[in-house]
């Protein structure tokens, strides 16, 4: 399990890199059997939505880590990437809004990350 919140917390640093915004970092293990951990952000148009997921799988990638499954394209306000234990969600506001994950897995543990917070990049 550390190996994958390491994982996690790689793919929270190439988030902000391109400024992902509102970044959280949910366990889910202990509620939910689809995955270990939920990453969800923000970005502000479809452009920074696309250019943060390329930047997760080309830093995965590198470390070895490649996509099970990819939801969306470039023209969405909503993309998602499945590393198995690991799925990340980027939404534009009104999408995250809408879903509003957080809610939904409330029994979750959070962690989240803002401009103060120091994330370790890749």
């Amino acid at each position: 399990m550390d190996n994958i919140k390491e994982m996690a917390y790689d793919i929270v640093g190439l988030i902000d890199e391109k400024l992902g915004t509102d970044i959280v970092l949910m366990e889910v293990s202990g509620v939910s059997s689809l995955a270990d951990y939920f990453i969800i952000a923000s970005g502000n148009n479809s452009r920074q939505i696309a250019a943060i997921i390329e930047n997760i799988e080309a830093g995965m990638e590198k470390k070895g880590y490649f996509v099970k499954n990819k939801e969306g394209n470039r023209e969405c306000n909503w993309m998602l990437v499945d590393y198995g234990d690991i799925i990340v969600h980027v939404f534009n506001k009104d999408e995250r809004d809408f879903y509003n994950l957080e809610k939904l897995w409330c029994d979750a543990k959070i962690t989240k990350f803002d401009v103060d917070t120091k994330i370790n990049r890749i």
